[in-house]
């Protein structure tokens, strides 16, 4: 069996992204090691029983990642964030303060919003159809 257990996301600082990630979008805080040379391997997840894939959180240590912050997918949705609960998911994301760019539409595969993270990068929120 093989599946992908991370996704490397490229931050800016780790604990503006824990505070983000944990806080407002209520991902569980699973590991935050130091390394011992400046760095720190952090891995958030979202809450609950479904699985998925981990992110890592990986602060960017050159020009070249710093640019790549906010921009990893070239302005594209590039994280998918399903829930079994659209309206309520939705309404506590808002009043956490998370920046919607697109409102909800319900299309064949399911209700889907549109958000930035607290750098820019989209994420599809979605409740698949069915």
């Amino acid at each position: 069996m093989s599946f992908i257990a991370l996704v490397a996301l490229v931050v800016r600082e780790y604990d503006e992204a824990i505070d983000f990630y944990t806080g407002k979008l209520g991902f569980d805080l699973v590991e935050d090691t130091d390394r011992g040379d400046g760095s720190r391997w952090v891995v958030v997840r979202p809450p609950g029983p479904g699985g998925g894939t981990d992110l890592l959180l990986s602060r960017a240590r050159d020009e070249v990642q710093r640019a790549a912050v906010g921009a990893q997918t070239g302005g594209r949705v590039g994280f998918f964030l399903y829930t079994e609960d659209f309206a309520a998911l939705h309404t506590r994301l808002t009043e956490a303060g998370v920046r919607f760019v697109r409102e909800p539409s319900h299309e064949p595969y399911g209700t889907v919003a549109v958000f930035a993270d607290l750098y820019g990068n989209l994420w599809d929120l979605i409740q698949p159809a069915g």
